[in-house]
C-alpha cells in the first residue's frame, strides 16, 4: 500500500509539474491620483519625463521587455518600469511561465503619456485554463471526452468539441439585403458594384467569434499562428487548411460546419434583419468594434474584445481577414437567391478586414481575393453551421 501511495505522489508531482503555467494580465489602468512618475521622474532619450508603470506581480525574478529606459526597479511587491511616452506594449516575463504581451489598448489607454504613471497587475494561471471563447472554459487535452449536449439561450447555441472546448453560434434569420457597395459605404472599389438584392432563404449559424487558436488547437494538434496566445484568432491558415480543420472538426462533432459564403458573411455582417444601416459592422466608428491599423498596434487581439454588432457577433470588421466558401466573381445587378460564387476561378474570397490594415478595408461590403493556398499572419476564419 505504501508503494502505490509513494507511485500515486510521485505521479501527481510528475504531472503537476508538466502543466505549463502562464502570465495573465488582471488589470491595467491609469493611476491617475498616483503622481510618482513625476515625483520620481525618469528622462527619455530626448530629455521627456518618462511614463511609469507599477507593476505588481507577486513574483521574483521577472523581466520585461518593450523599450524600457534604464533598470527596472523591484519594490516592495511591485516593479517600477518607466517607459517613453507613446509605447504601446510591455511584454512580462519569467523563467517559470509563458510570458505575457500587455497590449495596452486592451485596457483602454492608446498609448503611454508622459509623467503619467499606471498600474498593471500581472496574475499567474495554467495554461490549459486560458479561455478560448471568452466564457471562462478550460482548455482540456485534445483526447479528452467530448460532451454529449449542446446548449442553446435566445439565438445562440454552444456546441461542444473536446473536453471543455465549445463553439458559440449566433442564429441569423432568413431574409433579403442589398449587397455591396450601398450608400453609406464610402469610396467602396469596382468590385463591390453594382448592388444587387440577395435572399437568404435559409436561417443559419455563424460563429460569434473568429475561430481561437484554442480551438484549433484542440482540433488539429497544432498552432500555426504567428502571434500565439489561445485567444487571439488563429491565422496563418490557408483556404484549404481551413477545409482540412472542418473536416477534422464535423466527425468530432457530427455536425455539418462550412466556411460562411460571401453573401451569408455579408448579411450577418451587417446585422441580418435587425441592420442599422452601419459602414462597418456595428458601428459607424471603426474603433468601436475592430481592431485596424490605427488601433492594433501591430498585432491581433483576443477576441471579442471589441463591442459586437446587432446581432450580437465580434470582430466582422477588422482582427482578421476571414475566409469565405466562395470563389471570387463579379457582381450582376441582377436578384440572387442563396448565392454560392463564381463557378470557376483562382482565387477564393476573403472579408472583414484586419489588424494591419485600414479602414476602407474594413467596411461590410469589402471583398479580398486570395489564392486558397495562401497563408497570411491577418488570415483566419469563422464557421457557418447550417440548421
Amino acid at each position: 500500500m505504501r508503494n502505490i501511495l509513494l507511485s500515486l505522489v510521485l505521479l501527481f508531482a510528475a504531472i503537476s509539474s508538466a502543466i505549463a503555467q502562464e502570465l495573465t494580465v488582471k488589470s491595467f489602468k491609469l493611476a491617475s491620483s498616483d503622481l510618482t512618475a513625476q515625483t520620481q521622474p525618469r528622462k527619455d532619450l530626448n530629455d521627456r519625463n518618462c511614463a511609469l508603470i507599477k507593476v505588481g506581480i507577486g513574483l521574483q525574478g521577472v523581466q520585461f521587455e518593450g523599450g524600457i529606459m534604464g533598470n527596472v526597479e523591484n519594490k516592495t511587491g511591485e516593479y517600477w518600469v518607466y517607459m517613453p511616452q507613446g509605447n504601446r506594449q510591455l511584454k512580462v516575463k519569467h523563467t517559470n511561465y509563458a510570458p505575457v504581451m500587455v497590449t495596452f489598448a486592451d485596457y483602454g489607454v492608446e498609448k503611454l503619456e508622459s509623467n503619467r504613471t499606471y498600474e498593471l497587475i500581472v496574475v499567474t494561471y495554467p495554461q490549459y485554463a486560458i479561455t478560448q471563447n471568452v466564457t471562462n472554459q478550460s482548455l482540456d487535452s485534445q483526447h479528452s471526452t467530448p460532451q454529449t449536449h449542446q446548449t442553446v439561450s435566445d439565438n445562440t447555441i454552444s456546441i461542444p468539441v473536446k473536453g471543455r472546448i465549445s463553439i458559440d453560434m449566433v442564429r441569423v434569420e432568413a431574409g433579403t439585403f442589398t449587397m455591396g457597395a450601398t450608400a453609406e459605404m464610402k469610396d467602396p472599389y469596382d468590385n463591390e458594384k453594382p448592388t444587387h438584392q440577395v435572399t437568404l432563404t435559409n436561417d443559419y449559424y455563424i460563429g460569434k467569434y473568429e475561430v481561437t487558436q484554442a480551438l484549433w488547437q484542440a482540433v488539429m494538434g497544432n498552432n500555426p499562428s504567428y502571434s500565439k496566445n489561445y485567444n487571439l484568432p488563429v491565422e496563418c491558415v490557408s483556404w484549404d487548411d481551413c477545409q482540412e480543420f472542418i473536416s477534422k472538426l464535423n466527425h468530432i462533432t457530427g455536425k455539418t460546419f462550412r466556411l460562411p459564403t460571401e453573401a451569408e458573411w455579408e448579411y450577418a455582417a451587417r446585422g441580418g434583419n435587425k441592420s442599422r444601416g452601419y459602414q462597418y459592422s456595428g458601428s459607424n466608428n471603426l474603433s468601436d468594434v475592430a481592431w485596424y491599423d490605427d488601433n492594433s498596434s501591430n498585432t491581433t487581439h483576443a477576441v471579442g474584445t471589441k463591442q459586437p454588432n446587432e446581432l450580437g457577433i465580434y470582430d466582422m470588421s477588422g482582427n482578421v481577414w476571414e475566409w469565405c466558401q466562395d470563389r471570387l466573381g463579379a457582381y450582376s445587378s441582377s436578384s440572387q437567391v442563396n448565392p454560392t460564387g463564381a463557378n470557376s476561378g483562382s482565387y477564393r474570397v476573403s472579408r472583414g478586414g484586419s489588424w494591419c490594415e485600414f479602414a476602407r478595408l474594413c467596411r461590410s461590403s469589402c471583398r479580398d481575393l486570395t489564392s486558397p493556398g495562401n497563408r497570411n499572419y491577418d488570415l483566419g476564419l469563422r464557421l457557418v453551421l447550417s440548421e
